[in-house]
């Protein structure tokens, strides 16, 4: 089998999400408490609540997490009593210190010396349901592509951003696999567009669904063996 196009998922697939973005909600807070004190404390039921009515009103804003975490805290503060150009401008703020923050992950040990070597082979590329940007990590020079699905205005599982992916690549379904970490978005995404798909898991949780990855993997240095025993057989 001739693979010419790896893409990959990044949140859970290069670094642990959760610690990230639990800091990142923790210097959001506190940065809110102290630059928009008529916000209080806001409480997340009423956060969820607004959530549900944006994305109700505005169904594709469930893909486009950066604006939909924007207008939230633009509702929020316009609750709090701020004036809409006020609100507007502290969630802008707001915002980017939540993803400054986001981007504090710890990229596990084996991801860029893997990634350098796969990148003298293959053509990689990136398919992202978050709003993690390689640029910010050093990572951007390994990578022909990336795809958000804040770009695209879907995400993962639809196969729109996996058949882009092989539009950029240059490359057949039957030459393009997909690494990541997420059962429905990644594998059973990657496997409905054509795509071979390899579960990335790490904590070797047991597969629970009634479809199974081409392959699986506890640590991405393990995708050069996986590859070659592929084009071998």
């Amino acid at each position: 089998m001739n693979i010419r196009l790896i893409t990959f998922d990044l949140d859970d697939t290069f670094w642990e999400t959760t610690p990230a973005i639990q800091s990142a909600e923790t210097a959001l807070r506190d940065w809110l408490a102290a630059h928009a004190p008529r916000l209080g404390d806001f409480p997340i039921e009423a956060l969820g609540a607004i959530r549900r009515m944006l994305v109700e009103q505005e169904p594709a804003l469930r893909h486009r997490i950066s604006e939909l975490r924007r207008r939230i805290l633009q509702h929020a503060l316009q609750d709090a009593g701020y004036p809409a150009d006020k609100a507007n401008g502290l969630a802008e703020q707001a915002f980017q210190v939540f993803l400054d923050a986001r981007h504090e992950v710890q990229i596990f040990p084996d991801v860029q010396p893997t990634l350098e070597f796969l990148a003298n082979h293959y053509t990689l590329g990136v398919i992202t349901n978050g709003n993690a940007d390689v640029r910010r990590l050093g990572l951007a020079d390994y990578f022909q592509f990336t795809l958000c699905a804040e770009d695209l205005g879907v995400g993962k599982p639809d196969p729109h951003p996996f058949e882009q992916a092989l539009r950029l690549g240059d490359a057949r379904p039957d030459q393009a696999v997909h690494i990541g970490d997420h059962a429905l978005d990644d594998i059973a995404g990657a496997q409905q567009a054509g795509l071979r798909a390899v579960w990335f898991n790490p904590k070797r949780i047991a597969w629970a669904h009634d479809y199974q990855p081409d392959a699986e993997i506890q640590r991405l240095a393990d995708l050069p063996k996986l590859l070659l025993a592929w084009r071998d057989n």
